[in-house]
């Protein structure tokens, strides 16, 4: 076999299964670091130091690869995603926490489907080979108890699902980031400090339409990953929205969604001094915002398969939709994409796997 026209994919595949290092391989890889600039340029990787990132992902490989196993190894989309996205980010992480001297609040905007989850899980054991906690925080769970939501939709009868802005308890998420940001490391704050209550919140109860669970208690974390369908996420100024509210793309049709959106979008207000808490923001940017409806569908589709209860497709279509006429997507995720706010944007293709990786223009914050 002529070992040149092996890709780094390939080498990739090759190594989960023990096989030794080919001679050429590691020149390759260093090759493939350099030869997507935004992506080295996202990383902060260069001619210089290519070789040191390749060793150190290297060994990173190796050491979380095996543990891996719940995810499919033999999946080029994985592994193209672990050694481009998911191995560099963990260790601009633990650099940059090194710099901040304090934990790391990282937030995560991304739509449904776009692998936040999967992201977080990661990031959290390769985090953790490098010697540093994560707890993983959701915008969901800090919605309102089920009972505020009951009253909040006879204020409000349009809110007749959890997730868009105004159904989430603002208070408490500012509470618990302030709590995870001055309190020291864990080892410390296991000693001088009380627990931190976690919210978690059980999508399941009340047939569905969730509550709140017993909260998790942890002593400290020295990174918190903070991901949600609208993180981030700023008020759009009241022309640029009147100009887009005038040549809506579905599912906004009617006066009424229009006058849905305004308010939405005057809700985000509230939720500036939580975004105020992130010390970095990355957005998961689908190619085609509408492939999220399809990843829904799928992902119900394999609960159900499991025997697990699901909704229908009808269901999911008009689930997604409300969440668009909400925020759509067009707009304001678009508009942090190509504003100053974002400080790492990673394309999602149709398939899921990650297209291009860029970096914006944003200093690390801080903040006390």
């Amino acid at each position: 076999m002529d070992r040149s026209t092996i890709t780094p994919v390939e080498i990739l595949h090759r190594w989960p299964t023990g096989e030794s290092e080919p001679t050429g391989d590691f020149d390759r890889l260093v090759s493939w670091e350099l030869a997507d600039d935004a992506r080295s340029g996202a990383f902060g990787i260069t001619p210089d130091n290519a070789a040191d990132v390749v060793r150190r992902k290297t060994d990173l490989f190796f050491s979380v690869v095996g543990e891996l196993h719940t995810f499919p190894l033999k999946s080029t989309v994985f592994l193209e995603t672990l050694w481009n996205l998911w191995l560099p980010l963990a260790i601009q992480l633990s650099t940059e926490k090194q710099r901040l001297n304090r934990p790391l609040i990282q937030g995560i905007l991304g739509g449904q489907g776009t692998g936040k989850t999967t992201l977080c899980e990661v990031l959290r054991l390769i985090l953790k080979k490098l010697g540093y906690s994560t707890i993983s925080l959701s915008l969901d769970d800090l919605y309102k108890t089920y009972a505020d939501r009951q009253q909040l939709q006879k204020t409000d009868p349009r809110l007749i699902w959890r997730g868009p802005p105004g159904t989430h308890d603002i208070d408490l998420g500012i509470s618990v980031l302030d709590k995870l940001r001055t309190t020291p490391t864990p080892e410390l704050a296991a000693v001088d400090h009380p627990k931190i209550e976690i919210p978690r919140f059980d999508k399941s109860a009340y047939g569905g339409a969730g509550d709140r669970s017993q909260p998790e208690l942890i002593s400290g974390a020295d990174i918190v990953l903070f991901e949600g369908w609208f993180v981030g996420v700023h008020p759009s100024a009241d022309a640029r929205l009147n100009e887009f509210l005038a040549a809506a793309p579905f599912p906004i049709v009617t006066d009424a969604d229009c006058q849905f959106a305004c308010d939405m979008n005057a809700n985000l207000h509230d939720y500036l001094p939580l975004w105020n808490r992130l010390d970095r923001l990355m957005v998961l940017y689908p190619q085609d915002y509408r492939i999220s409806q399809v990843w829904r569908n799928q992902a119900e589709g394999e609960m159900m398969a499991a025997g697990k209860s699901g909704m229908s497709e009808s269901e999911i279509n008009r689930f997604v939709e409300y969440f668009w006429k909400a925020l759509h997507p067009e707009l304001f995720i678009k508009s942090m994409v190509e504003g100053d706010a974002v400080d790492l944007v990673i394309e999602i293709l149709v398939d899921r796997a990650i297209g291009k990786i860029s970096r914006r223009a944003i200093d690390l914050k801080s903040k006390i």
